[in-house]
């Protein structure tokens, strides 16, 4: 029952704070620093953890073809330094937040929902979590849209953490994960593919390694091993999130997802994720 309040409480959040990846307001503040394209994306996000190398984002960031990553990293550290990546990435997030909820940022629920979302976020610990542990450092930004927008923000990477370490425990790497992603259903495979830059051979020879396991058929589709294997990833991945919700109680838990339901649904709404 635990499992399940947190994956409601990570389906209902990840809008306010996924916007971020699509907002044109996000890649034109990177922009204006020099850093183009996709590039803004890894680092945008890699920012709080510093100039780190490439082989440093592409392991926290998992799934992504690591020429993608090296084609960022380490040269948007030449254009521009992660403080003023960081400062970006709160510029531009502020803008869309107001162009795609407009009037509801001015409720004075957003205020409680930042406090209730804070109260959950102290309850994360940074052993194990690396881009948790980044973002948690970072000062808390002002007013309370963005302070809820942080809150959501260490929450997210703090889930994430959890997610590639159950994925590496299930002896799956960053391909591998897609492929099981896309035997889900829930995603398309081209749209995976697609949007971490994987070409047909590489999906094709992790389907013919998973395959090998009897994870899936010649097809990608999933076997019942393979099934099996996908929702135990998913189960484990929300018990290591449960902490954080237990901090806040079942009350709160709901009272965040009833604050944060309406500018969540406003994000969907606006067609933002389809932008990009």
């Amino acid at each position: 029952m635990e499992s399940v309040m947190a994956r409601k409480m990570w389906r209902t959040l990840e809008p306010y704070h996924g916007l971020v990846y699509f907002a044109p307001e996000a890649t034109a503040a990177y922009e204006a620093l020099g850093v183009v394209g996709f590039d803004g994306y890894f680092a945008s996000r890699a920012a709080a953890m510093g100039a780190v190398p490439a082989e440093v984002v592409v392991a926290t960031f998992f799934n992504f073809n690591p020429a993608v990553v090296r084609h960022a990293i380490p040269g948007a550290w030449d254009v521009a330094t992660p403080a003023q990546l960081l400062a970006a990435r709160v510029e531009g997030i502020d803008a869309a937040l107001r162009r795609a909820t407009g009037d509801l940022l001015d409720d004075p629920g957003v205020a409680r929902a930042a406090e209730l979302a804070r109260t959950a976020a102290d309850a994360c610990t940074a052993a194990g979590r690396p881009l948790y542990a980044a973002h948690a450092g970072l000062p808390w930004p002002e007013p309370a849209h963005l302070a809820l927008w942080h809150a959501v923000t260490l929450l997210r990477e703090f889930r994430g953490d959890g997610h590639l370490a159950c994925l590496v425990d299930a002896g799956l790497d960053g391909i591998d994960a897609l492929v099981v992603h896309a035997a889900s259903g829930e995603v398309p495979r081209a749209a995976l593919q697609t949007s971490r830059h994987w070409d047909d051979g590489a999906w094709d020879a992790s389907v013919e390694r998973l395959q090998s396991r009897g994870l899936v058929d010649g097809s990608g589709a999933f076997t019942e091993a393979g099934t099996a294997l996908r929702q135990h990833i998913e189960d484990r991945t929300d018990e290591l999130a449960l902490g954080t919700w237990r901090a806040l109680g079942e009350e709160g838990c709901d009272e965040l997802r009833s604050l944060v339901r309406p500018l969540s649904k406003a994000i969907v709404a606006s067609g933002t994720f389809g932008i990009r």
